[in-house]
Order: C-alpha cells, then sequence, then structure tokens
C-alpha cells in the first residue's frame, strides 16, 4: 500500500487530535500539515499537495465548501462534521465520504479501505500519457448562484454561448 499524504481543516483542536488519534492506526497515511481555517488550509494544500483532505464543513469566516471552491486541484475529500444536514450537498462537491463526529473508528478505518480501493482501481485504469486535464480531475463549474465539481469524464461537450461556456454532462448543461 502506498503511503498517502493528507491534510485536516478542522477550526477544533480537539476534533483535529481526534482525526490524529484515528490516523495513528493506519500507518499509510501520512498527516503533512492541519489547519484550523479555510485560508490556511487553501495555503497548505496549494503547498503540499495532498492525497487526502478531512475537512469539517462549519468554521469560521468559510466553510469547506468555499474552501473546495477554492481550490484548482481538489484531493480526495472525506467530510468530517458534526451535522447531517449537509450530506447530499457535500456529494454535489463530489464528497469521497461524509463522516459523522464523534467518529467511529470502524466506519473511518471502512472509510480508508474505500480511499485504498478507488487509488487502486485508478491506477489501473491510468494510460501512460498523463496529461494535466486527466479523466479523473475534477473542475469547477459554476452556474448561477450554484456550484458543482465535475470530474472531466462526466462532460460531453463544450459549448460557447457569447461570454460563456455551456458544458454538458449526460442530463444536463451548465
Amino acid at each position: 500500500m502506498r503511503t498517502l499524504k493528507a491534510v485536516i481543516v478542522e477550526d477544533s483542536r480537539l476534533a483535529r487530535n481526534e482525526l490524529k488519534e484515528l490516523i495513528k492506526a493506519h500507518q499509510e497515511i501520512e498527516i503533512v500539515g492541519e489547519a484550523e481555517n479555510v485560508d490556511k488550509g487553501f495555503k497548505l494544500i496549494n503547498e503540499k499537495k495532498p492525497d487526502l483532505l478531512f475537512l469539517d464543513i462549519n468554521m469560521p469566516e468559510k466553510d469547506g465548501f468555499e474552501l473546495l471552491e477554492m481550490l484548482d486541484e481538489v484531493p480526495i475529500t472525506i467530510f468530517t462534521t458534526a451535522f447531517d444536514e449537509y450530506a447530499i450537498k457535500s456529494f454535489e462537491y463530489n464528497a469521497f465520504d461524509y463522516l459523522l463526529k464523534p467518529i467511529d473508528q470502524k466506519r473511518f478505518t471502512n472509510s480508508i479501505k474505500k480511499v485504498h480501493q478507488n487509488l487502486n482501481t485508478k491506477v489501473l485504469s491510468k494510460s501512460k500519457n498523463d496529461s494535466a486535464l486527466s479523466l479523473d480531475k475534477q473542475i469547477f463549474i459554476k452556474d448561477g448562484e450554484r456550484c458543482w465539481l465535475v470530474k472531466i469524464q462526466d462532460i460531453f461537450m463544450f459549448e460557447i454561448v457569447g461570454n460563456y461556456t455551456r458544458v454538458f454532462l449526460k442530463n444536463t448543461s451548465h
């Protein structure tokens, strides 16, 4: 199993410590940094380029969704929050998983196993030509007040409409 670089973005020191304790059982995960707010998290993610992001949603000033919107490249994101009402919205942002606090060790371990399975699948299917916009990468799309992170592989077509670009997916366009 390859080592995964991870970043924790969580405003609560106690919650960050809880995550670090859960991660200790997974020697293949290396915590390369932690941040207590979105701005510090943004800087850390761009600097460290983690494989995995443990992200709280409710934080002072900006929330976890705003952080994802700021990023050009979004790592595998596991939301860690005390609020279940953001679960559906988190998957609109292509969250890999959504863990409710206090986080159960077994649930955490299952999530990490799924991360490894996902990465192993990507490694097996990855082409030799690793381009800047490979199929597994995501782009940020804004349509009015709504926002999405969309995988390149889900895009069917682009259409130029005046000053805008319409993005066509299987069943929708933005």
